[in-house]
């Protein structure tokens, strides 16, 4: 395949959020999906009563359907399956689902993933991909050019964001 790397590590984690505000200061996170390396999964919805930008009431609310979990649980749940060796945290736009994360756990529990997150975005960039040509709907469509079907993902769905990075990932890596 043309566009391959090597891992630096294989101490990795593959998560991905979908939240109520592109706004840090106001938004929280609705859903978080987690996938390591292994294809072991964890998936939770959170508990959200504060204002929601319109796009994400369009778009997100309506597919969320699973019982929603506090955000104490969910940062329990999310630090029983990270584990304490402290992966690194793959997504494809990581500043958003990091700080996400970070609000999640607050100022004393941060260090549930390495404090560097791995953007995916980043990485297609420095091989000289489009990262915007990651989205399906892209006219340059990147799963096309290393054959992944993403169809069978739901775009913006943490869980599906989070396993289809781990396929492109695995592809590219050359383990798959």
């Amino acid at each position: 395949m043309k566009y391959k790397f090597k891992p630096y590590s294989k101490n990795i984690i593959f998560l991905d959020t979908e939240f109520s505000s592109l706004d840090p200061y106001v938004g929280e996170i609705l859903s978080v999906g987690l996938v390591k390396l292994t294809g072991e999964e964890l998936y939770l919805e959170l508990e959200h009563s504060g204002p929601v930008d319109p796009w994400v009431k369009k778009n997100i609310l309506p597919t969320l359907k699973m019982p929603k979990v506090s955000r104490q649980e969910a940062a329990k749940q999310i630090k029983k399956f990270v584990g304490g060796e402290k992966p690194y945290m793959v997504s494809m736009i990581n500043q958003y689902d990091f700080i996400y994360i970070c609000k999640l756990f607050g100022r004393e529990d941060k260090s549930v993933f390495h404090w560097l997150p791995i953007d995916f975005a980043s990485v297609l960039w420095a091989l000289g991909i489009n990262p915007e040509s990651y989205y399906p709907e892209d006219k340059e469509n990147f799963f096309k050019m290393i054959n992944i079907d993403a169809s069978k993902y739901k775009m913006h769905n943490a869980l599906d964001d989070a396993k289809l990075l781990r396929e492109v990932y695995l592809k590219m890596a050359g383990e798959k």
